[in-house]
């Protein structure tokens, strides 16, 4: 009967998520298409539709460390990614105007992707070409002062591994443009949506922020130490919180 009950819920809550996407969509669309200064319009109807999704899902947020943010400044936010929630909590965590990497598959659901793409750069990442594309698009941004999202696990971990191997782009990009990585866990969205399950359950999500990483002096074995020193920071604060 449980099991019943959230199949239920799911179906609303999707069909809550496309409806008021379908309802703010224009107002997050259309700033953007005016002039890349409407970003910040866009993002207020962003998390206005992350908010008002999450309230009637039942998914409760509880920030943490925020203040080590300088909204003045951009950053290379590196994330632990175990669900699809994190569409709704990225843009609802970090109090400034981002665009993040997203899977080109993504691009091809009918609405979603329209209005999706006008703040995610899609990537195919079995195509070297687009992926090195794809960051070439959030150098530009970054130089214009606008931070990035990367998952650096590169897919979903649904395994029980704390985190998944990290791909060395975030990192590359931090030494290539001097801008600081920081990492933000995310725990308990694991629990809204189990691992290896598109079933949604109400609950609390916990997000903590970590003070910036900045990258050294360009070497050899620069991208891996400082792709080391992100994992071991960002495995503690999951393992320390969760």
């Amino acid at each position: 009967m449980m099991k019943v009950i959230q199949v239920i819920f799911t179906i609303y809550s999707i069909l809550l998520f496309f409806t008021l996407l379908l309802i703010l969509g224009l107002f997050i669309v259309i700033p953007l298409s005016i002039s890349p200064a409407g970003g910040q319009i866009s993002f207020l109807f962003i998390r206005i539709w992350a908010r008002i999704w999450s309230f009637g899902s039942g998914i409760r947020f509880e920030f943490h460390d925020r203040d080590l943010i300088d909204r003045n400044r951009p950053y290379i936010y590196i994330f632990n990614h175990t669900s699809f929630l994190d569409a709704a909590i990225i843009p609802l965590a970090i109090p400034q105007q981002v665009r993040a990497l997203g899977k080109k598959e993504l691009s091809k659901i009918p609405f979603f992707g329209w209005v999706v793409g006008k703040v995610a750069i899609w990537v195919d990442r079995t195509d070297s070409e687009s992926r090195r594309k794809s960051v070439d698009q959030l150098v530009t941004f970054l130089k214009r002062g606008i931070s990035a999202v990367v998952a650096p696990e590169g897919t979903r971990n649904a395994s029980d591994a704390v985190l998944l191997p990290f791909k060395s782009g975030a990192f590359r990009l931090s030494e290539e443009t001097g801008i600081p990585i920081l990492p933000i866990a995310v725990i308990g969205a694991n629990k809204v949506m189990k691992k290896g399950s598109l079933l949604i359950s109400p609950g609390k999500v916990k997000i903590y922020f970590s003070k910036p990483i900045y990258p050294m002096e360009i070497s050899e074995t620069s991208v891996n130490e400082l792709s080391e020193k992100c994992r071991a920071r960002l495995e503690a604060m999951i393992l320390t919180n969760e």
